[in-house]
């Protein structure tokens, strides 16, 4: 009967022996898959993102602009607009910012046929808003929202940013950080498409 038990042991042990490999191969490659996704998900390129919205008109959206003054999206019909809903203490926000500041230098430069750039504020106090810009820099127009316009387009995580085409409807939506090269491909594509 000891010889049956550790011939059964022995097989045991052999069939350990031969699966052990797989199975420490299979780890491994599961490992460089998450390292894979990982980085590129550190990646200054944005993901796009579905959403109902897209191809439809851009639902209502009106705020105060940090300056006093009034803003309507209805009323940036005949322009692309670009929305870019963010906070202050946002990491990635802070990390995108320089190449937010570099896209709007660019589209200033076109004139009349540069897109319209920005920042919706997403739950951050005005204060911390004009210190971040003061510190950081970008002079586009600054939307404090009330949990209207974020709402509006169904943003759960900031940084985001949205694509308006100039009849008002919404063209395309980008989540997590961006980079000036991104917005840009991402913009004359869109006009390419819409000059069809």
């Amino acid at each position: 009967m000891t010889e049956v038990s550790d011939d059964l042991i022995d097989v045991g042990e052999q069939r350990r022996n031969r699966v052990a490999p797989w199975i420490a191969m299979a780890i491994a490659i599961s490992m460089i898959g998450l390292f894979v996704v990982l980085i590129g998900a550190g990646s200054d390129g944005g993901q796009d993102a579905q959403s109902p919205l897209l191809g439809r008109p851009a639902p209502e959206a009106t705020g105060t602009l940090i300056d006093g003054g009034n803003f309507d999206l209805s009323q940036r019909k005949g322009s692309w607009v670009l929305l870019n809903f963010f906070r202050a203490d946002c990491v990635p926000c802070i990390q995108e910012h320089p190449a937010l500041v570099d896209f709007n230098e660019q589209q200033a430069a076109l004139g009349i046929d540069g897109a319209e750039f920005y920042s919706i504020v997403v739950d951050d106090s005005r204060e911390d808003v004009e210190k971040f810009f003061a510190d950081n820099g970008g002079d586009w127009p600054v939307v404090l929202d009330h949990h209207l316009i974020d709402v509006a387009f169904g943003v759960a995580l900031v940084p985001e940013t949205w694509f308006i085409d100039p009849s008002g409807i919404v063209q395309a939506r980008i989540i997590s950080r961006v980079s000036a090269e991104r917005l840009n491909i991402t913009l004359q594509q869109l006009r390419e498409v819409g000059a069809r």
